[in-house]
């Protein structure tokens, strides 16, 4: 049966397709006008996503908050966040998110190091990452003076409050390299003892593998020990060979050595003779085994910890036929073949010395008329 037998007219159905033309057409405008915001708000946030981006990159590399240089300590186990806060409060980067966002963004955060830092003036985020990154710290060092004692190179260890833990047992005299060590700061005193050790031992090993022959000592400790009497004698590096080239004289003659720092040790020890103790003829007679005046041969270990100029010059003394030396009043040694000439030395260094404590004594005489 037709529409029109059901009662309705041809306008009708052209009425209803004008109609859902119509709301195509509005749902396409809409559809249109959704996706034209869309597009819109994408523009707009990669506008702004760039927009922060190169202000946050610029912010990241700008010159840092710092006016004066700065010292700071980044703990072990801090992750970037505790790392980027600690950095903000001591006021070297100005913002802890931006630091961390450009920190992340180069990849580096889990490459950042722990250590003592210092900061220049003006340093930029992105250079206190890379300095954190390459783990370029503060380096702190110690110096072990030539001759000095395990008891003094311990002392100085511990009064060194860089450096962390504690200390363990002494070894034996002679072991210890004096020389200057690096590290950073909350590096382990035993670490340090351990480099001193391991130093000592290629060094003394590498000097007695080229020693010249037929030196009066036939092992590696009595090379040390006669090495610590040479750097206890003198602090010349010149003359060391010519003083150890004497006790290798007096060891080829069977005479005794006759070194004071000998019987020094054997009465004080490591720790040394007191400043203010004079020293006596009953101290050259003491009865100890280190007491190179009543002993024959060498003591019965090193008295100190020689260095390289030391165990060298008894590796290769000076050639030479002298047997005795004596302070010269300027801070070296007059040598000797005989006792006769020796003891002509001995006379001038006395004379020497009454010449210098009478022109004291003047001097202070004539400070006391000026006042």
């Amino acid at each position: 049966m037709s529409d029109v037998t059901k009662g309705g007219t041809p306008n009708d159905s052209v009425d209803t397709r004008r109609g859902r033309k119509g709301r195509s057409k509005r749902s396409r405008g809409a559809v249109v006008v959704f996706l034209n915001f869309c597009l819109s708000v994408a523009v707009i946030a990669v506008i702004g996503g760039a927009a922060l981006f190169y202000w946050g990159k610029f912010q990241f590399e700008r010159a840092g908050p710092l006016a004066e240089e700065k010292v700071v300590m980044v703990p072990r186990g801090g992750g970037l966040s505790s790392i980027s806060d600690s950095l903000q409060s001591a006021g070297v980067v100005s913002n802890a998110l931006i630091f961390q966002a450009g920190v992340r963004f180069s990849g580096a955060a889990s490459q950042l190091k722990a250590g003592e830092y210092a900061f220049a003036p003006g340093t930029s985020m992105r250079g206190v990452m890379e300095k954190l990154e390459t783990g370029r710290s503060i380096m702190h060092s110690v110096t072990i003076p030539e001759g000095w004692t395990v008891a003094q190179i311990y002392a100085r260890l511990e009064a060194d409050d860089t450096l962390v833990g504690n200390l363990p047992p002494m070894p034996g005299e002679g072991t210890l390299l004096p020389e200057t060590y690096t590290f950073t700061r909350g590096a382990s005193r035993s670490d340090i003892v351990s480099q001193m050790s391991a130093a000592q031992e290629r060094l003394v090993d590498e000097i007695w593998q080229g020693r010249q022959d037929g030196l009066p000592v036939e092992t590696v400790e009595e090379f040390v020990t006669l090495a610590s009497i040479v750097e206890r004698e003198t602090g010349v590096d010149a003359e060391r060979p010519h003083v150890a080239s004497v006790f290798v004289n007096r060891l080829r003659q069977g005479m005794r050595l006759q070194s004071d720092p000998t019987f020094i040790y054997g009465i004080w020890g490591g720790a040394g003779k007191p400043s203010g103790e004079p020293l006596r003829r009953s101290h050259i007679q003491s009865n100890t085994p280190y007491n190179t005046y009543v002993i024959n041969g060498l003591p019965p270990g090193p008295i100190a910890n020689p260095g390289r100029a030391a165990l060298e010059a008894v590796a290769h003394p000076l050639d030479s036929d002298d047997l005795y030396f004596v302070a010269d009043g300027t801070g070296g040694h007059a040598f000797a073949r005989t006792l006769a000439d020796h003891n002509r030395n001995v006379a001038r260094y006395r004379e020497f010395m009454r010449q210098q404590g009478a022109a004291a004594e003047n001097a202070a005489a004539d400070a006391d008329l000026v006042e």
